[in-house]
């Protein structure tokens, strides 16, 4: 049988995506993998997959795939397919249309036995920072698509809440350099809110609003930087780092967003706010 999955039409941006590639930021190599891990897990459970097998991170709909065998699939994260949430048979042949989610930015499909392209440095993501991983889908590209390999969960349909389309509040840490700012940046970074920019992607969300004035003048040599750090340039403007961050950075990072709190950012379309809880004033 044809087990695999051919590209009719991609959308704004369609990406293997996995787990990533952990333990290697010595080396200069980002982990990389999806944006939202949470929906890309779940999507994988409702499968049979292994949590972090290879997936698709669909950018605002528009994918089309056509079914070479007969396979089962959902989507999860953003909704824009009426498998979303729920495993769904695609006869040979069929295929499966996204349209543009009303809510959330992100939406990732998986297929039972995964997709299986070549891995590069033990990970199937495409990193769009370093130019590692399968390259961006494009039409008429064919995906292989691997055997299963464990038993389906049983799961007719998962009750997980769409993304919000509205503004969304994060868990913030205090950062390594929030000493380079004053107690007036501080309360203005957790007290006010910041806009999502179009100039956002899978790096980082880029946001407006009142600019971090920094205490101190110079530049940092250059510090690791991972998932949820907040960076913030000459701009005051902080970025949100998501999947596919610098793996040094040069300028301070005021605060950290917790771990679980990134997955949601993920999410988040242009022109949303977002607003960051916590305490990074210094006592």
């Amino acid at each position: 049988m044809n087990r695999t999955l051919t590209v009719l039409a991609t959308g704004p941006l369609t990406t293997v995506q996995d787990g990533g590639r952990p333990g290697q930021g010595a080396l200069g190599v980002g982990r990389s993998g999806a944006c939202d891990r949470a929906a890309m897990r779940l999507a994988n459970r409702l499968v049979g997959n292994d949590p972090d097998a290879a997936v698709l991170e669909v950018t605002l709909g528009g994918l089309v795939l056509r079914a070479g065998a007969d396979l089962v699939v959902t989507t999860t994260g953003a909704p824009c397919s009426v498998a979303h949430n729920a495993p769904v048979s695609l006869p040979a042949g069929a295929e499966l249309r996204l349209g543009q989610p009303p809510t959330g930015l992100r939406t990732y499909v998986a297929v039972r036995g995964g997709v299986a392209v070549e891995p590069v440095l033990g990970s199937r993501s495409t990193d769009l920072l370093a130019g590692l991983g399968p390259p961006v889908l494009s039409p008429d590209d064919v995906l292989p698509v691997g055997e299963p390999t464990a038993p389906m969960p049983g799961v007719d349909l998962a009750p997980v809440p769409d993304p919000p389309g509205g503004e969304v509040t994060v868990r913030v840490l205090p950062g390594p350099r929030t000493d380079w700012f004053g107690a007036e940046a501080l309360r203005a970074l957790t007290g006010t809110p910041w806009e999502v920019t179009g100039e956002s992607n899978r790096i980082g969300l880029r946001l407006s609003g009142i600019a971090l004035e920094r205490t101190r003048s110079g530049e940092l040599a250059s510090e690791g930087m991972v998932r949820g750090a907040l960076q913030v340039p000459p701009s005051g403007q902080p970025v949100l780092f998501l999947a596919d961050p610098p793996v040094t950075g040069g300028y301070p990072v005021i605060g950290y967003v917790e771990d679980a709190d990134v997955d949601r950012c993920g999410q988040l379309r242009p022109g949303q706010t977002l607003r960051f809880r916590g305490d990074v004033v210094p006592r």
